[in-house]
């Protein structure tokens, strides 16, 4: 886990330059798209930790909000600072997974969690809906992306899911660091 940390970190300072506005069409590049970005990557990961947190249902809210994100982006509309917020939201997710602990099975604090987990992924998939191909390979862009996106955040639940809490502590920490840093590469 130790080298984990490190290698996250090595990249994020090596490499400053998100996968925003990078996208161009085809199974492959939409595949390879989530992973292109530190910030992709770590969002999709961040997921996966708050829904090992806190409940598995988290990854519908995600879904969700990366449909309604996607469809807002698609249709041209930004929001000022996105790239901020997106990598913000990575430290959000994680202090969601932190918090959990606090309140555990509390059906409002999942509710609110749920919220929150759409909100911030809905940032993400309003920046691919900007630079997403408006052609016809559009709609084979988008399913390899939430193909490659779901088995991210999905693997990243099963994975904590079945650890101990002391990882899922772990790697929310790092994740909450991770994405105050990224804030800072902007």
């Amino acid at each position: 886990m130790k080298r984990l940390i490190a290698l996250l970190l090595a990249f994020s300072v090596g490499s400053a330059a998100m996968a925003h506005g990078s996208a161009t069409g085809g199974a492959l590049a939409g595949a390879t798209h989530p992973l292109l970005g530190l910030d992709h990557l770590l969002m999709l990961i961040a997921v996966g930790t708050a829904a090992a947190s806190v409940s598995s249902q988290l990854l519908l809210w995600a879904l969700g909000g990366a449909v309604v994100g996607a469809a807002v982006g698609f249709s041209g509309f930004q929001l000022g600072s996105a790239e901020l917020l997106a990598t913000l939201a990575i430290s959000v997710l994680a202090g969601i997974s932190l918090l959990s602990w606090r309140f555990p099975n509390n059906f409002s604090a999942n509710k609110i969690s749920g919220i929150v987990v759409a909100a911030a992924v809905s940032i993400h998939a309003m920046l691919h809906g900007l630079e997403a191909p408006k052609d016809n390979t559009s709609l084979i862009w988008w399913s390899a992306a939430l193909f490659s996106s779901a088995v991210i955040a999905g693997g990243t639940y099963l994975l904590l899911k079945k650890s101990a809490i002391a990882y899922r502590k772990t790697a929310a920490i790092t994740l909450l660091v991770l994405g105050g840093a990224l804030s800072f590469v902007l």
